[in-house]
């Protein structure tokens, strides 16, 4: 269910570096807890994030959820179908309902993060 690929957090988002580039949304997990998502407040491109500090939000039948960025630097490209779609996120988080794209400033934030087995793992645990 987690793909291999990804890298996860414990706020429940993921990280999929290809090059210089992060691409991120959140788990499965994240948009089973949250419900009926409808609404996403996302970052414009060229804002700067950092590691563990929030980048936007999702707003559920059931509460405003912060969204913790995974990685730090720019945002290069946002996910406009959200806007229009942000039930996508309940349909397929690790896939076409990915948040934003980072170029990142710091590459070796990948290592703190967990990999599908651990992700899993802590799941088990929480």
């Amino acid at each position: 269910m987690y793909p291999s690929t990804f890298r996860y957090t414990k706020e429940h988002e993921w990280v999929l570096v290809e090059g210089e580039t992060g691409t991120v949304g959140i788990t499965h997990h994240a948009q089973k807890e949250l419900g009926d998502i409808v609404y996403v407040d996302l970052p414009k491109p060229g804002a700067v994030v950092a590691a563990g500090k929030p980048l936007g939000s999702v707003e559920s039948v059931k509460a405003v959820s912060d969204i913790y960025s995974p990685v730090s630097g720019e945002v290069t490209e946002v996910n406009e179908a959200l806007a229009g779609a942000p039930e996508k996120l309940n349909e397929d988080p690790h896939g076409a309902a990915w948040l934003v794209k980072i170029r990142l400033s710091a590459p070796d934030e990948t290592k703190n993060l967990m990999d599908a087995a651990a992700y899993q793992a802590y799941l088990g645990e929480s």
